[in-house]
This record gives structure tokens, sequence and C-alpha cells, in this order.
């Protein structure tokens, strides 16, 4: 078994907010977070996928393949995008990173698998100290 790592980027906004709490309460757990005008963040994605090398190519998957597939599933719909407004596979949950990363997973999963190979881990790094790996 080998993996393998694509590395994508994205910038959105998101604010993190429950919405059956008053503001003080949101600021409370979330801090500026909670900003009422959202806050961004330039985002960078590793997708990485596992399986055996293929005698015939030396690849366990061709990049050049998968490239596409993050981009149109996942990078498409979150570059320039508010997390919380505008991304169809986000409705109506928290836009953590955590929940973000498990979405991503959940976007990808099935046409990884379609390619021959498996997903592996989706990290997400959200600033400079700050980011989630998530296993499926």
């Amino acid at each position: 078994m080998i993996y393998i790592t694509r590395r994508e980027r994205f910038c959105s906004a998101h604010k993190l907010v429950h919405p059956e709490w008053d503001a003080a309460k949101n600021l409370e757990v979330f801090g500026p977070c909670s900003n009422e005008n959202w806050h961004g963040h330039n985002f960078v994605l590793f997708v990485t996928v596992k399986g055996e090398v293929n005698p015939d190519t030396g690849f366990v998957v061709n990049l050049k393949d998968l490239s596409p597939v993050i981009k149109v599933k996942v990078i498409d719909k979150l570059d320039h995008k508010n997390i919380n407004l505008d991304v169809d596979f986000m409705a109506g949950k928290m836009a953590s990173t955590e929940v973000l990363a498990i979405e991503i997973w959940n976007q990808l999963v099935d046409a990884v698998k379609g390619m021959g190979v498996e997903l592996h881990c989706i990290k997400i790094q959200e600033t400079e100290n700050n980011f989630v790996e998530y296993f499926g």
C-alpha cells in the first residue's frame, strides 16, 4: 500500500454561529469567528489516496486525473464563496473546518473509489497554525 497526496487551495468566507444562541453566547463560544460580517481564510486542502502501484504506469493514481475531480466536486464549489451561504454540501451544517473536512470527504469518496484507489485522508489547513485531518 502506498499513499499519494494532492494539494489544492481555495479562499472562502465563513462564520461560526449556532442559530439558537444569541450573539453574546456565540461570541463567548466562537470568539471573533462569530463575526456578524463573516471572516475568511486562504485554505490549503490535502487529499491523500492509497492503493497499489500500477506496474505499467508506476502510479497509484494519475494526479492529472485526480486533480480535476477535486476541482469539480470541491474547489469550484468553495473558492471565493461563503461556506455558510453558497456551498451546497454545507447547507444547514456548522461551517467549522472539522465539519468541512467531513463533507469534503463525502464529496470525494465515491469518485476516488471509481478511480481504483481509496480515499485515505482529507487535511485542511485553515491558518498557519491550525489544521484538521479526517480519515473517514
